[in-house]
């Protein structure tokens, strides 16, 4: 289960007390499961040079995200690295490791785990290449990981579909299988390398649905969360859900 703890668009939230996390967990195990990711919120930019205010939000509210997530019993807090808004690749990823090593300490009790992003804009994360700069300059590497999302790595030119074994090579030699936290499992409604950042429907996009199977029963990938974002209301999350299990069996 993925949950945010509000609104991904704002920061207004409730105090911890009243978010019934006993209540939630004995709902989870009822249902068979045992594991919760948290997602930061969007609006949380750590890259952003341009205004040091919106820098300082992010630093001051992620503190807060890393306090509530441990509170709701999770060990990891997925988060988006963040769009350098026109300052530069170098000047963003430089302002996301300063805001790790702000928030991180010893006693950290959760893991921030950075997404793998479709590239647009000015976004950081497009490239493997660029969440091992962030990784490699974190003080507290052991608290730094990943979240890959398939959408999203589509969308930014790795082929899933044709190289499936490939892209997961090319993330093990930059960054490392081990660091894998999770997997959101996305189609797009773009080509590859598009670059847009707009999920579809397991079945409905430009991946192919069983290109989607097969990161599903990669073993590389054996045992991460698989989470859906895909644009739909409960009744298809459900639809999905049941497809994924007929097709895998």
């Amino acid at each position: 289960l993925m949950v945010y703890t509000g609104a991904p668009q704002n920061t207004r939230r409730k105090a911890i007390e009243e978010l019934r996390v006993e209540e939630g967990w004995e709902l989870m195990k009822a249902n068979g499961m045992d594991e919760i990711v948290i997602h930061a919120p969007y609006i949380i930019n750590l890259a952003n040079t341009v205004k040091p205010e919106t820098y300082e939000l992010a630093v001051e509210f992620l503190e807060k995200e890393i306090d509530r997530t441990a509170a709701m019993g999770s060990k990891v807090l997925i988060l988006h690295p963040g769009a350098h808004v026109g300052a530069g690749e170098e000047a963003g990823i430089k302002r996301i490791i300063e805001g790790l090593n702000t928030v991180l300490t010893a006693d950290t009790p959760v893991n921030i785990a950075l997404e793998t992003m479709a590239g647009k804009g000015s976004e950081v994360g497009g490239r493997f290449e660029q969440l091992r700069a962030i990784i490699d300059r974190v003080q507290l590497q052991a608290h730094v990981g990943v979240c890959l999302d398939t959408c999203h790595v589509w969308d930014a030119g790795y082929d899933i579909a044709g190289d499936l074994d490939g892209v997961l090579a090319e993330f093990d030699r930059v960054i490392g299988l081990g660091r894998l936290h999770a997997v959101h499992l996305n189609n797009s409604l773009n080509p590859c390398g598009n670059h847009k950042d707009r999920h579809a429907k397991l079945r409905d996009g430009c991946i192919p649905p069983e290109a989607l199977v097969r990161v599903t029963q990669h073993p590389a990938l054996a045992g991460l969360p698989f989470i859906l974002e895909t644009p739909n209301d409960d009744a298809g999350y459900a639809q999905e859900i049941a497809w994924l299990r007929t097709v895998r069996d």
